[in-house]
């Protein structure tokens, strides 16, 4: 089934997904010092809500999970601050002009990290809505890691500058954040990505329509380059939300 978005044509029939799954078990990617997911069957007096135990024609569970933890999530400036801004309402386009790029981020001292030059370079002056980096080496055990305290790769605040400065509105990464794990709470990247200047007071110029989705997984067989992305979300008026973000390669390159 191919579709065509401004004079340029992708296959619908051939999606890429680029999102992790959420499961309640050890396979689950884990970040911020959270336990696993849970799924469990509702239970009200002797009736449970799971087909294999008898009493119940439908399995009917209940989810815990935090979507900044628990794998693929998108989330917007609301994530960081003091007044409420919803995902749902911030993301109101689903499809983009995508670059996807592959960095292995450089050793400063004890920190690995994603520097602005590696950034430029990659994109080469191409024009893109979103961005989607691929971090490396990238084995397939990044979809089921425990993060917590571990420092992973980050974004200087430098290439997040860049990256808001080119125009990219939607930026995706494979880590469970753009910034240091432990930075005390100044959270670089994310305020210079949505050019927030005051949390507390929102500056009119801040990015209200610009999205981070933390979490993702491309596999080795997909090729860096241009693509369609299908930015897909759950409609939970949160300051983030699961979400399945799908490429689509362009067939008329």
């Amino acid at each position: 089934m191919l579709a065509t978005i401004n004079n340029t044509t992708i296959d619908l029939s051939k999606p890429i997904d680029i999102s992790i799954s959420l499961t309640n078990n050890e396979q689950n990617p884990i970040a911020w010092y959270q336990d696993i997911p849970e799924i469990e069957p509702v239970k009200m007096g002797d009736w449970i809500g799971k087909v294999s135990e008898g009493k119940s024609s439908t399995n009917f569970n209940n989810i815990f999970f935090n979507p900044h933890a628990h794998g693929t999530h998108t989330e917007c400036l609301g994530h960081i601050t003091r007044d409420f801004y919803s995902i749902n309402q911030c993301l109101k386009q689903f499809f983009f002009t995508a670059e996807l790029i592959s960095v292995e981020p450089k050793a400063i001292g004890d920190d690995l990290v994603i520097a602005k030059e590696q950034i430029e370079k990659f994109l080469n002056g191409k024009s893109t809505e979103a961005i989607i980096i691929r971090t490396l080496p990238n084995p397939e055990t990044k979809k089921h890691l425990n993060y917590s305290n571990t420092n992973p790769p980050y974004l200087t605040e430098e290439a997040s500058i860049f990256i808001r400065e080119v125009g990219i509105q939607h930026l995706l990464i494979d880590l469970p954040s753009v910034d240091k794990e432990h930075d005390e709470g100044k959270l670089v990247a994310h305020k210079a990505f949505w050019n927030v200047k005051d949390v507390n007071n929102l500056n009119e110029d801040a990015r209200m329509n610009c999205t981070i989705t933390e979490m993702i997984y491309v596999p080795e067989i997909v090729k860096d380059g241009s693509y369609i992305l299908n930015l897909q979300i759950a409609s939970f008026e949160n300051d983030a939300s699961p979400s399945k973000p799908v490429l689509y390669k362009i067939n008329n390159l």
